[in-house]
């Protein structure tokens, strides 16, 4: 068949636009910037298109020749996210019917029979009704709580555990939840692409196991080895304060916390199993809950998380926002910090130091700076500086790594991030790894030797209105501290990573190791 996937960025989109193409159909994954999907290791498998559910006339060759239409698209954590989810689920239920769509499937949430039910789970309920009412047939999957490696709900669910071996909670903890295994999640979509049923309808999803959310959190302390945690429930704590609870403990923010909270706070059980009659289980079974999390910190342990929740663009920030070249874009003003430094290594090893940022290595300078400005961060409604990384030894383009996004990486030369911290403004990182003797025209030096690397480091910020000329004069102070600790930092951690030379003993003729 011929499939067309959208959010292939995101986090079950970007797992199951490989396993479509690894099952020999025709794969066409649309994002807003094809940029986000070159470095993926399936990009030669797909065809990769520009647009956005927004705008309908993007849809029309994207939609074009399609079977099946994936719709995994959320505005999870945008402002007006109902409203966006509503158009672009609008948008694509009538292009699809122009186009000769013969099927859209859809991942949405449980159907919230509270008429109380959070904003969340409403707008995908009515997303799926759109859907559902269209002229394409549609098919909606109701997941509840998914269990992988890198989903939103894991990290949430592993944080809170995993740092509070006591805790209070609210009482939602105690409501009944069937989580879903990501794979088994993958396993449904695969197969209601390829049915040759004529199938209009929603189906509930879930794994085997019924728990609740503190049941879950005792579960994964025991397949963990975690010691046993003290789980106190109180009427106290409302949806808001769990949230903002969630957002302090886990590296999942308030703008995302929310919403999931929201969620949780009803019951979400499979109420049927039809689409068994449609698409069997797998011939291994449905994963129950221990499974799917021994799998995920299995992934987690190895460094082989293939998805991870911060590979969508965060609410706010542009899908593609190239570091401009001239002042004028700004209206005239450019902040630019930059600095050189002589490093006594390779450009190949200097390299590898650079790609080695965030994350659990930290920005290499002051590290309270750094970690206040995450705080900082939170408390406005950004993302601070928890996300991390998905992998510790490779970046990718359009990845997350703290409160950074990669945006253009030239491997062996040059690391750009995009700023996702909330600013008066936007910002880049740039860092480069170059030959001595190709940096001699920016240091004005004399040619260094060849195993002389030169690490050049800028920053760049483009200020909005007065309150951006106004914090770039308020941090320029510290930026000698910040930035200048960086530069040296990185050029000695690139240095220590040279193997010293052995030397060799003047009597027996034996050798001293450096």
């Amino acid at each position: 068949m011929r499939a067309l996937v959208t959010g292939a960025t995101g986090y079950v989109g970007g797992r199951l636009a490989p396993r479509l193409a690894a099952r020999g159909h025709d794969v066409r994954c649309l994002t807003r910037s094809a940029a986000r999907l070159r470095d993926v290791p399936w990009a030669g498998d797909v065809e990769i298109v520009e647009g956005d559910v927004a705008d309908p006339a993007s849809l029309e060759n994207a939609l074009r020749d399609a079977d099946v239409v994936y719709y995994l698209v959320h505005s999870l954590g945008r402002k007006g996210f109902e409203k966006l989810d509503r158009d672009g689920a609008t948008n694509i239920a009538e292009v699809a019917a122009r186009t000769g769509v013969k099927r859209i499937v859809y991942l949405g949430g449980p159907d919230p029979a509270d008429p109380n039910a959070s904003a969340h789970l409403r707008s995908r309920h009515e997303v799926a009704e759109i859907l559902l009412k269209g002229a394409v047939p549609a098919v909606v999957l109701r997941a509840p709580v998914i269990i992988g490696s890198g989903s939103a709900s894991f990290e949430m669910l592993r944080y809170l555990t995993e740092r509070l071996p006591a805790m209070v909670c609210p009482r939602w903890v105690r409501n009944r939840i069937q989580p879903i295994a990501i794979r088994d999640v993958l396993h449904y979509l695969i197969g209601m692409g390829e049915i040759d049923d004529d199938v209009d309808r929603a189906f509930d999803i879930g794994g085997p196991d019924v728990l609740t959310y503190e049941q879950m959190m005792r579960r994964y302390a025991r397949v963990a080895g975690l010691r046993k945690r003290l789980i106190v429930p109180t009427r106290f704590l409302s949806p808001t304060l769990s949230s903002l609870w969630v957002g302090l403990v886990t590296p999942v923010p308030n703008a995302i916390a929310r919403p999931l909270v929201g969620s949780l706070v009803h019951e979400a059980v499979a109420r049927e199993h039809d689409i068994a009659r449609f698409v069997p289980d797998p011939d291994r079974g449905l994963t129950g809950f221990d499974e799917a999390v021994r799998l995920a910190l299995t992934r987690i342990r190895d460094a082989d998380v293939e998805t991870r929740w911060t590979g969508s663009s965060w609410p706010g920030t542009p899908a593609a926002e190239p570091l401009p070249t001239d002042p004028n874009w700004s209206g005239g003003t450019v902040y630019t910090d930059q600095r050189e430094s002589r490093v006594d290594a390779s450009p190949e090893e200097l390299w590898r130091v650079i790609t080695a940022i965030g994350g659990e290595t930290g920005w290499y300078s002051f590290p309270l700076a750094w970690a206040v400005r995450g705080w900082l961060d939170r408390a406005v409604g950004g993302v601070g500086l928890r996300r991390g990384r998905r992998d510790p030894h490779r970046l990718y383009l359009g990845e997350a790594v703290d409160f950074w996004r990669v945006e253009e990486i030239v491997p062996g030369e040059m690391l750009r991030l995009r700023a996702e911290m909330r600013l008066p403004g936007r910002a880049w990182l740039e860092m480069r790894a170059m030959q001595g003797d190709a940096a001699v025209a920016s240091l004005g030096d004399k040619p260094a030797a060849a195993s002389t690397a030169v690490y050049c480091q800028r920053a760049v910020f483009l200020p909005r209105g007065l309150a951006g000329h106004a914090y770039w004069a308020a941090v320029w102070p510290f930026h000698s501290v910040i930035f200048g600790g960086m530069s040296r930092n990185i050029a000695k951690a690139a240095a220590a990573t040279r193997p010293a030379p052995a030397a060799r003993s003047t009597r027996g003729g034996g050798r001293v190791l450096g």
